[in-house]
């Protein structure tokens, strides 16, 4: 009867799945992690190790998460998971920021509440409260879901009473240095919002509006006009703007005191306009004919007197250092409530008073006389109207500039002096700037970023108009209606809200408080009132560093790393270094890196009317997290990163190729047990020594690009090390030793004990990334007692083994390399011409030339294995049919003479010798019995 000899081979074996079925798989895997509690179990396992801490710049919990939210939680993870592996125990606490607008707006909407004043204070932030946690809730499921672990069973929340309490006493260590103060001052004002804003919610848009060029008639030139040949009756000083809403708020005229100023006469009439600058607003206005009268220095211009165009007030010539000649006429139109720099120059004189003509609706006041009720599109054009019928208005033009755009609504907004309450950015701006060259800013650029906004921002106007937030700690004496901040009313209000949360400061009355027996400092009354305000939510977030690194024993302050998006340079990069800088006069954090807006695969923007955005969830239902993370760490994320249908596609046939490369080694381990059969280094085949070499090349590569967050570096060489130097080449060869030497033979345990190697160390690899796949693939394999096999993550990265690098040996693999490919080549041509069929069927003939003769036969053992060919001889003579890219190199492919071994299908002379086993070579024959 025929012997099976399929039996005697030792072929692959594994449970670990061709097919990943992600989707499916990986709510199974969570589960599982969740009931083990794998987080618990990773922070317990590398107790008392140094430690690392990523502080989580916390999102708004107002929507479900996009894909910019799921790069951001997934770059977070691969860090975390990598430093946990790597000597540190790197605890993750997940942070929501609750407060703020866009939560209240939403939250309103969905409880159909259209006016926040028709309801209490309380009873709105009970609406914005549960719509906050609601959505939090949600977007935890859904970081969970991408693999992310933490601490989400306690995550820090900005609304939390011990949270609200830390930021209490970040405000007021700030105010009691001195750096919180209340004025007048211009401001970002949405009218649709009914609120001011900061820098840092401000976008610029596009926005259609009339350049128009005014003339504020001369009537007092301290005679230097006069003197130069002007007509008083006929004079004036010509101003530009694009914003015709501000001119009722105008006091004065600011020109430049080191430029020179021309008087021109055209028509009859006298105009005072910068030189270099009066001969493109003559052609704006359309004037051909006119006369240059003479120069005058801008300084000495200073403190004459012109009549506003329509309201029955002066406008003050005055000087300042900010006015250019980029454009307009170098008289710049000064309303110092409307702008920041008008305000700043008209602190120089005093006698000028702040007009504000609109009010917080963006209607126009009585202060705008015959303007008075329009809103400031309506008066844009009903002044400009009035202007051209008075003959106010020199010139006129439509155009299309940037303009401020509340970044909630995206309506324009107004530049309009309030009282708000402000942080002096001056009283500490130099520290700050200084501590920004401490921090390690990746990219490099980051640095220049942040130290220009700093450098260059205003005060930050840090109180809002609204009720959903964090109350301005401040109390009012009712009697002389001075402010009153002290530490002991600090401490207080903090202790209150702890206990209590600051719901409390709508509640309660504001003697509660005041410590018992306090008195107003100023006067010694003891009666008070509360500020309205609450704080902008940009310091809610950015006192999360004292509020969370600071305050949870596992921790610790500064953070080590901040990772977010780089539009948070003027966000949260900043606010969080503002706060830290004036309490503690150090930066919070150590380094901070930053990421690229998502595009679409064209490069553009994603957007629901484009039809081109993609949501996390579909991406994970269809495909899985880890094909997610995988284009997550794929990307160079730095600058913006694509996705589109096909580059998924892409990146899911290479996750295939990892997967099908960790599948063929599983199958080949299943009779492997680490402890007793792995065998020494000298004794390995030099092509298993090889092997590990390129391990071990791989795995410094990986650990560096880790190390330096740059994930691309990573994925990337694991992928080329997977396909190119695994399945093209050292797996392809190994299958003979694997599947027909004796399943104990020292050659086949070389080879296990190699490929393990290899997969062990790919797993740890991946284990940051694929989170969910190499956890499946570290469950199916055999393990040592020195490994944890409950979880990959509870073992270290792989180091470079005690392989010796040998440049030399190396090299000389590479050329056998490069051989391999060039006979392959011939092998695929002869088998298109019929003479062979698999390669096992050839006999290769190199011919080769010169030194690579010798080289050849140095390694002509090792070679019929390496090409996977029956037979080889190598000539150093003569031609073959087919001419190799390697120089000096040509290939005859034959057909092997001998019979096919039934067993191993080489082909050999031997076969037939044996009489138990006719149909087998030698070798098996020997193997089998």
């Amino acid at each position: 009867m025929p012997q099976d000899y399929n039996k005697t081979l030792n072929l692959p074996k594994t449970d670990f799945a061709m097919r990943a079925g992600l989707p499916k798989r990986e709510p199974e895997m969570l589960k599982k992690w969740e009931e083990e509690n794998r987080y618990q179990a990773l922070m317990k396992h590398n107790e008392g190790k140094p430690l690392f801490v990523l502080h989580d710049g916390p999102p708004y919990a107002n929507g479900d998460v996009h894909l910019g939210t799921a790069l951001n939680k997934t770059l977070k993870d691969i860090i975390i998971r990598y430093k946990n592996m790597s000597g540190f125990q790197a605890p993750y606490v997940p942070g929501w920021d609750t407060h703020g607008l866009p939560t209240e707006l939403k939250a309103r909407a969905r409880a159909g509440v259209g006016n926040s004043t028709t309801i209490s204070p309380v009873e709105l932030r009970k609406i914005c409260r549960d719509f906050a946690l609601g959505y939090l809730d949600d977007q935890r499921n859904q970081f969970k879901r991408l693999g992310a672990m933490g601490e989400w069973d306690n995550p820090y929340i900005t609304l939390k009473p011990e949270y609200e309490a830390k930021q209490i006493e970040v405000f007021g260590e700030m105010a009691l240095k001195g750096y919180i103060y209340k004025g007048l001052k211009p401001v970002y004002w949405c009218t649709d919002c009914g609120t001011a804003l900061a820098e840092a919610e401000v976008e610029y848009d596009k926005d259609p509006c009339f350049s128009i060029y005014v003339k504020f008639k001369v009537t007092d030139d301290q005679g230097k006009l006069t003197a130069m040949g002007a007509n008083l009756d006929e004079t004036y000083f010509v101003i530009w703007t694009t914003t015709t809403w501000t001119l009722p708020g105008n006091v004065a005229i600011c020109v430049g005191p080191r430029f020179d100023y021309c008087l021109i006469e055209a028509n009859g009439q006298y105009f005072v306009m910068a030189e270099a600058l009066y001969q493109s607003v003559m052609a704006e206005a359309g004037i051909e004919e006119y006369q240059v009268l003479g120069t005058i220095r801008g300084s000495e211009l200073e403190r004459m007197v012109t009549r506003h165009p329509f309201l029955d007030r002066d406008s003050l010539v005055i000087v300042g250092d900010h006015v250019t000649l980029e454009s307009g006429t170098g008289c710049v139109h000064t309303a110092p409530g409307h702008g920041v720099e008008d305000y700043v120059v008209c602190r120089n004189y005093p006698e000028l008073p702040i007009v504000v003509p609109v009010d917080d609706k963006g209607y126009l006041t009585d202060e705008a006389g015959q303007f008075a009720g329009l809103s400031t599109d309506e008066a844009n054009k009903a002044i400009g109207k009035h202007l051209e019928e008075t003959g106010a208005l020199f010139a006129a033009k439509r155009i299309v500039h940037d303009y401020p755009h509340c970044w909630r609504c995206k309506k324009p907004i107004l530049f309009r002096a309030t009282e708000q309450w402000f942080c002096s950015i001056d009283s500490f701006k130099n520290e700050a700037i200084e501590a920004i060259k401490g921090v390690e800013w990746i990219p490099a650029w980051g640095e220049d970023r942040i130290t220009s906004m700093v450098r260059d921002r205003a005060d930050w106007c840090i109180s809002r108009q609204r009720k959903w937030g964090v109350p301005i700690p401040i109390l009012y004496c009712k009697h002389c209606g001075k402010p009153i901040i002290t530490r002991e009313t600090v401490d207080t209000i903090a202790d209150i809200f702890r206990k209590e949360g600051s719901d409390s400061w709508f509640v309660r009355p504001a003697a509660d408080f005041a410590p018992e027996g306090f008195t107003c400092p100023e006067c010694g009354h003891n009666e008070f009132e509360k500020e309205k305000d609450i704080m902008d939510v940009w310091f809610d977030s950015g006192s999360s560093h004292a509020a969370v690194c600071a305050q949870r024993p596992y921790l610790k302050w500064p953070a080590d790393l901040y990772l977010e998006g780089a539009d948070q340079y003027r966000g949260w990069f900043q606010s969080s270094l503002l706060t830290s800088i004036a309490t503690t006069g150090k930066a919070p954090y150590k380094a901070v890196v930053t990421h690229g807006w998502v595009v679409d695969g064209n490069g553009e923007k994603m957007s629901k009317s484009l039809g081109n955005g993609i949501l996390p969830q579909e991406i994970v239902d269809k495909y899985g997290a880890d094909i997610l993370r995988l284009w997550v760490a794929s990307s160079d994320y730095h600058a913006d990163i694509r996705i589109s249908p096909n580059i998924l596609s892409q990146l899911s046939e290479v996750y295939r190729k990892i997967r099908n490369t960790a599948r063929f080694i599983l199958g080949n381990l299943s009779d492997f047990d680490p402890d007793q059969h792995q065998v020494d280094y000298d004794r390995l085949e030099p092509i298993d020594k090889w092997a590990l070499m390129r391990l071990d090349s791989l795995v410094g590569l990986v650990r560096d690009a880790y190390d330096h967050y740059e994930f691309h570096r990573v994925t990337h060489p694991i992928q080329n090390f997977c396909v190119v130097d695994m399945s093209n080449f050292y797996l392809d060869v190994l299958k003979d030793r694997l599947y027909v030497e004796k399943a104990d033979s020292p050659s086949r345990r070389a080879a296990q004990t190699t490929i393990y190697r290899v997969l062990d160390a790919m797993t740890r690899m991946l284990a940051p990334i694929l989170a969910f796949t190499s956890e499946e693939i570290w469950e199916h394999m055999p393990h040592s007692k020195a490994d944890n096999a409950q979880s990959v993550l509870l073992n270290d990265m792989p180091a470079p083994s005690q392989v010796a690098h040998d440049d030399e040996f190396l090299a000389r693999w590479e050329r056998i390399h490069a051989i391999r490919e060039d006979v392959k080549k011939a092998l695929e041509l002869a088998r298109n011409q019929k003479v062979v069929g698999s390669s096992l069927d050839a006999h290769v003939t190199l011919y080769c030339e010169g030194e690579l003769y010798d080289f050849a036969k140095s390694v002509e053992k090792e070679l019929p294995d390496i090409f996977i060919v029956s037979r080889l001889t190598i000539e150093k003579e003569g031609k073959g049919e087919f001419d190799a890219e390697m120089e000096g190199l040509s290939v005859t492919v034959d057909k092997a003479s001998g019979e096919k071994c039934e067993r191993c299908w080489a082909y050999s002379d031997t076969v037939g010798q044996d009489e138990k086993h006719p149909t087998l070579c030698a070798r098996c024959a020997a193997i089998v019995e």
